[in-house]
């Protein structure tokens, strides 16, 4: 968890007499995700959260933007961006760019129950459905192509037989994606990081899912082994937890029944779910960049995740 970019006020306040949000009242770091710097803001307004992008272009923005603003105006509990005075999604600060978006009531729980897990199924099947007419393309910029790239920048921080592994499931990634039956597979915008630390939960209901920087177009499915592979697992072994999962699926399936080529690739999905945030966790551990405030995930969690997606006889379905 970081936050690279240590904004002065002076900064903040700078920034915010580009928007019509009130008068800075305060400004708090805050400590989680690790591509971004994110803030809390405080104004006479009311209480935002201001991000500023670390690595993203902004050419890249008027998706991840538009996306949360087009699923937030269909009713979903997203973060709507404010638009600046001049009519922008983004401004710029330090020469990076940065955006304001609606603060959502609610906070992360570390332990799901299954009543949980059935909210998270039913809200990820209404995005998906929704997002379908979301006008903008762009791939999943962590996708099999980056992790070709990131697999050959770990080789020399990696031991042999990790690395062999590791390549060896990138391979046959590599293969599935260019199969006739990973085309099949039903696609739109996918959040493609929905971990438990990314959905807010008020009470009894969902108040906010946010975080979707790593948003891309991509299968369905795969945005749905990631969530079963964090949300549905015991996060020491990995292994599934039926009650949780179960309940995942079912609320999932009531919204969007899940088709013949998903049945057909689903532990394919889930593998490459896990391999995705061993790759991404390996990738932040050895090839770091500096910040104000960090704390690394352990890559050891999704290797365990990877081998048991592997070898497990029977995966959890409805």
């Amino acid at each position: 968890m970081a936050v690279f970019t240590d904004l002065t006020r002076d900064e903040t306040v700078a920034l915010l007499d580009l928007y019509r949000l009130g008068t800075l009242w305060g400004v708090r770091g805050i400590a989680s995700g690790i591509e971004n710097s994110n803030f809390f803001l405080t104004t006479s307004g009311g209480e935002y959260v201001l991000t500023v992008f670390e690595r993203l272009p902004s050419s890249k923005l008027p998706f991840y933007l538009g996306l949360m603003r087009h699923l937030a105006r269909r009713g979903l509990p997203v973060p709507e961006p404010f638009e600046t005075v001049a009519g922008m999604l983004f401004t710029l600060i330090r020469g990076k760019p940065a955006a304001i978006v609606s603060r959502l009531p609610g906070k992360a729980v570390e332990s799901p129950d299954a009543q949980q897990c059935a909210l998270v199924g039913e809200f990820l099947a209404h995005m998906h459905l929704e997002a379908r007419d979301f006008p903008i393309f762009q791939p999943n910029l962590r996708g099999v192509g980056w992790w070709k790239d990131a697999s050959m920048a770990l080789e020399p921080h990696l031991p042999d037989a990790v690395f062999h592994e590791l390549v060896e499931e990138v391979i046959y990634q590599d293969g599935i994606v260019r199969s006739s039956e990973y085309e099949q597979l039903p696609a739109g915008p996918i959040h493609a990081d929905l971990f438990r630390d990314n959905v807010l939960f008020d009470g009894t209901s969902i108040g906010g899912v946010i975080d979707f920087y790593f948003a891309g177009c991509g299968p369905w499915l795969f945005d749905l082994a990631v969530v079963l592979n964090d949300w549905c697992v015991d996060l020491g072994s990995g292994a599934f937890d039926r009650g949780r999962t179960d309940a995942l699926l079912h609320a999932y399936q009531r919204v969007r029944p899940l088709t013949e080529p998903e049945h057909a690739l689903w532990r394919a999905m889930l593998r490459a779910a896990a391999l995705r945030f061993w790759i991404s966790r390996l990738y932040d551990l050895h090839l770091p960049r500096a910040a104000t405030v960090l704390k690394l995930h352990d890559p050891t969690r999704f290797a365990r995740t990877l081998q048991l997606r592997q070898r497990e006889p029977d995966l959890p379905w409805v």
